[in-house]
């Protein structure tokens, strides 16, 4: 399995390498200081994911995925080949709470985006709750990353040119309440996660979250 995950990496990276010019050194660097923990990453379109897994390595990054992805052969081989966490999202969310905090333990960073949908133009769409839960239920804490170029990925491939690809990191943090936070808190603490990955973004794809980036924070434990 590790051969082919290597095999696989190599090939990804080189394939990405080939499309994209990719700035990603401070991301790696802020990575391997950092205890495996969640990535809470923008969500633009599917390239995100090989980038950062072939561009993390030799650190072992994983991700969620709906459970019906596993139906194409293609995305089954390299789900499988980085550990992927499948959700079902008709079952108990708590199955995925329990596999994330598992992978984490196993040594795996596990990139999750808030958005849970696409931007496509690279905007910063309203998130999702789940990161939340997610990182209080598993007591693990979050690392933001942003990236950006990518949007323009079909347009450059059309003209022949390689895209300007930039992934960037923030401060790790840990969701500080006490309890389990009703709506209003919820939404608060959400956008205090959101603004954190805003930050990293030039301020014209910072989108719903604009008014969060570099807003003092009353929810998040910063660890660096």
């Amino acid at each position: 399995m590790e051969l082919r995950r290597v095999a696989v990496n190599l090939f990804l990276k080189g394939v990405m390498s080939a499309i994209c010019k990719v700035e990603y050194r401070e991301f790696f660097e802020t990575l391997s200081k950092n205890k495996p923990l969640i990535l809470a990453i923008n969500h633009v379109n599917f390239l995100e994911v090989p980038m950062l897994v072939s561009h993390g390595y030799p650190l072992y990054l994983t991700g969620l995925a709906k459970a019906e992805t596993w139906k194409n052969p293609f995305f089954a081989f390299l789900f499988n080949t980085y550990k992927a966490i499948p959700i079902d999202r008709e079952g108990s969310f708590q199955k995925a709470f329990d596999k994330v905090r598992q992978a984490i333990d196993r040594g795996f960073y596990v990139i999750i985006a808030p958005e849970g949908t696409r931007s496509k133009d690279g905007v910063l769409r309203q998130g999702k709750a789940g990161i939340i839960h997610m990182a209080m239920e598993s007591d693990a804490p979050v690392l933001p990353v942003a990236h950006y170029g990518g949007e323009n990925i079909w347009k450059n491939i059309k003209r022949f040119r390689r895209t300007d690809f930039c992934i960037k990191a923030g401060r790790p943090f840990k969701i500080k309440f006490d309890g389990r936070p009703g709506r209003t808190a919820r939404e608060a603490i959400l956008d205090e996660v959101m603004g954190q990955m805003a930050s990293l973004l030039p301020a014209d794809k910072r989108g719903a979250y604009a008014h969060m980036a570099g807003r003092e924070c009353r929810y998040l434990e910063f660890l660096q």
